[in-house]
């Protein structure tokens, strides 16, 4: 098989014939669970008319080959050679062959910020307390984001990354505008703390808030794709303690940490072992079994 007939065949059947099936549908946009990586949020998504892939957690974005080389970890020869295996049995896609350059732009296009104010919005407000987070904190890190979305208006809670983007959460949706970076806050300590998205880092400044605590910098990945990049920052400093999520990625991210350097990386999760994360351990202290409900953005 070539590259060319490769990219024409039909991602959502591909994905089916894989073992993953879309949790939400609205056509042209195919909503998944990403198959490269552990979420609860579904935030993979197929246009299918354009007939490319983007996942909103990590940033990555392309077409089936570009999927194919992610998924199996292989070369671009080795992929190709698994779609012509025995029983492919592969679709080809409906994809209009005439794009218009704009409409080739659409996925990088599709979110575009529309105003930056302080949070003001009563269901902002509300989700905020449902994640333990004090208002007052929050209006130190976060702005009340107001986008557009396939011409439609949307607002969200927002974290500006280090290159300008945000990180958008409200109950229902977890989306990032572009350019897709991490967040370095630097308080000039030589001691560096580590979260993978800044609900868990406003969740460590909401446990500390009422207690003296050592000065620390704080990196905030926005995600996990950027951890191997930024070690050589960590082993910068005199310790980094990891705040990772209790799922393969984050245990995969903290094996590589402390195969690099033992001594200067410290696991952190023991605090949260029985958790998901930060924020899922903070929401569930002081809650009844009966009402151990967790917001999933």
């Amino acid at each position: 098989m070539t590259i060319k007939e490769a990219k024409e065949i039909d991602m959502v059947d591909y994905l089916s014939r894989i073992g993953h099936q879309p949790v939400k549908i609205s056509e042209p946009h195919y909503w998944y669970h990403s198959p490269l990586r552990d979420e609860n949020t579904p935030s993979f998504k197929i246009n299918r008319r354009m007939n490319k892939w983007k996942d909103w957690g990590s940033g990555q974005s392309g077409n089936l080959i570009d999927f194919g080389i992610l998924y199996y970890k292989c070369t671009t020869s080795d992929f190709l050679k698994k779609l012509d295996g025995p029983g492919a049995g592969i679709k080809h896609s409906q994809v209009a062959k005439n794009y218009t350059a704009n409409s080739q732009d659409e996925e990088k296009k599709e979110i575009k910020i529309v105003a930056v104010k302080p949070i003001a919005s009563l269901a902002l407000t509300r989700y905020l307390h449902q994640r333990r987070i004090p208002i007052a904190l929050a209006d130190q890190y976060l702005k009340e984001i107001n986008y557009e979305l396939n011409g439609k208006r949307y607002y969200a809670l927002g974290f500006k990354n280090d290159e300008g983007g945000y990180e958008l959460r409200n109950q229902y949706i977890k989306a990032a505008s572009t350019p897709k970076a991490p967040t370095w806050i630097k308080n000039g300590a030589e001691n560096l703390a580590v979260f993978e998205g800044f609900f868990d880092f406003l969740s460590y400044l909401t446990m500390n808030k009422n207690h003296a605590t050592p000065a620390r910098d704080f990196l905030i990945l926005n995600s996990t794709s950027f951890f191997e990049k930024l070690l050589p920052i960590m082993q910068g400093y005199r310790q980094s303690h990891l705040y990772l999520d209790n799922d393969k990625t984050g245990q995969r991210c903290t094996d590589k940490a402390l195969k690099a350097d033992k001594g200067k990386f410290k696991d952190e999760r023991g605090l949260y072992k029985k958790y998901d994360d930060l924020n899922h351990w903070l929401t569930h202290i002081g809650l009844t079994q009966k009402h151990q409900t967790r917001p999933r953005i």
